[in-house]
C-alpha cells in the first residue's frame, strides 16, 4: 500500500484496497502528481515561476516511469516543479486538461508507446490549432518509440533502446529547462 500511496498517489479508506473500482469518464484524463509529490501537507517552493514548471502527459504504461522521473528531477533541482498527468484517452482528447497543462507550465512533454503520428502528434495538432504555441512561451516534446528496427530483448531493454525509461524522461526535462548542457553537433 505504501508504494501505491507514495509512488502513484492513491488514497485509500481505512488503508484497504477497494473491492470495486471506479468508472472512468470517457475522454477525461487526470492529474496524478503535482509539484512536490503526493504529500500536499508540506509547503512547496517548487515551480514558483512558470519557467520552472514542467508537465509530463502520459498515455499508457509509461506513467510509472514519468512519476519516477518527476521525483528524480525534483530531487536534483529543488526549484523545478513537475506535474504528471495521465491522458487515459487519445480520442476524444481531453482538451481542458491539455489547456490547463499548457497554461500553467513552460514545458509540456508527451510520452507514449506509440510511434510518430500518435498521441503526441494529436496533442501537438490541438495546441497548434488552438493558438497555444503562437507566442512561443511553451516548449513541447513528444517522446515516442522511434521508427527503427529493435532487436529482441526484455521489455525494459526495448524501452531503454527506445529512450522511454525514467532516465530519458529526466534528461528531456533537464535539457528543456536548461539544467543540463547538451553538446551541439558541429557542421
Amino acid at each position: 500500500l505504501e508504494t501505491l500511496k507514495n509512488t502513484f498517489g492513491y488514497t485509500f479508506e481505512g488503508d484497504e484496497i477497494p473491492t470495486k473500482g471506479e468508472v472512468l469518464p470517457i475522454g477525461k484524463g487526470r492529474i496524478v502528481r503535482r509539484p512536490g509529490g503526493f504529500n500536499q501537507n508540506q509547503s512547496s517552493t517548487r515551480g514558483k515561476s512558470r519557467k520552472d514548471r514542467v508537465a509530463v502527459l502520459s498515455l499508457g504504461t509509461r506513467l510509472h516511469e514519468a512519476l519516477v522521473a518527476a521525483k528524480e528531477v525534483e530531487d536534483i533541482d529543488p526549484t523545478l516543479g513537475v506535474t504528471v498527468a495521465d491522458g487515459r484517452f487519445m480520442k476524444p482528447l481531453d482538451v481542458d486538461l491539455v489547456r490547463e497543462l499548457a497554461d500553467e507550465h513552460s514545458v509540456l512533454i508527451t510520452i507514449e508507446e506509440g510511434s510518430i503520428g500518435g498521441f503526441g502528434d494529436h496533442v501537438l495538432h490541438f495546441l497548434s490549432l488552438d493558438g497555444i504555441l503562437d507566442d512561443g512561451e511553451l516548449k513541447f516534446r513528444p517522446m515516442v518509440i522511434p521508427d527503427t528496427l529493435f532487436e529482441a530483448g526484455t521489455q525494459y531493454e526495448q524501452y531503454e533502446q527506445a529512450g522511454l525509461n525514467s532516465e530519458h524522461i529526466r534528461g528531456t526535462i533537464l535539457r528543456l529547462t536548461k539544467r543540463l548542457q547538451v553538446p551541439q553537433l558541429q557542421d
